[in-house]
């Protein structure tokens, strides 16, 4: 039987996308944390941190991570600061298979420019602020087991990537 397999790196990277891929070449059920969560406060994540606030966001998200690794045979996509919570962090660490999609930086401003439902970037300069959000989160992106810069790949590149490091174990 094998680990859970879990996506995490910046908002904009492709964890979902690549996810759905993962799972879908490997019959395994695929979960998007945010979307759970959405889900269950019948609320975008951005009106939840409007009307509810970042912390109970992030509780909301503690809850439905530890309680998805318990789970099996699932590729489960991080929010971007999940990874971030030491009990999440340690959690995925011991029962899951971790992969951080890394990307240059540039490429994910483009990416997330025009993008209005990433709550921590709505009030900012999007560059400025992800290059912040980036250096509080790489040094603890980087406990992850495996790590992908995906620049330079197509997203069947990465996918495959992620699949050969989930097939070794």
């Amino acid at each position: 039987m094998k680990k859970n397999l879990v996506l995490l790196g910046m908002m904009g990277v492709g964890k979902t996308t690549l996810g759905k891929l993962v799972a879908k070449n490997q019959g395994l059920e695929f979960i998007d944390t945010d979307a759970n969560i959405e889900n269950k406060n019948s609320m975008t994540i951005n009106e939840i941190f409007e009307q509810k606030g970042e912390n109970f966001f992030r509780l909301e998200e503690k809850k439905e991570i530890l309680n998805l690794l318990s789970k099996q045979d699932c590729v489960i996509a991080l929010g971007g600061g999940a990874f971030m919570d030491k009990t999440i962090r340690e959690s995925v660490l011991k029962n899951a298979i971790s992969v951080w999609l890394d990307i240059d930086l540039k490429i994910l401003n483009q990416r997330l420019k025009w993008n209005q439902k990433r709550p921590l970037l709505k009030k900012y300069n999007n560059q400025k602020k992800l290059n912040e959000l980036y250096e509080q989160r790489k040094n603890i992106y980087q406990l992850a087991n495996h790590k992908i810069v995906c620049d330079k790949l197509n997203k069947e590149n990465i996918a495959n990537r992620i699949i050969r490091l989930y097939e070794k174990y």
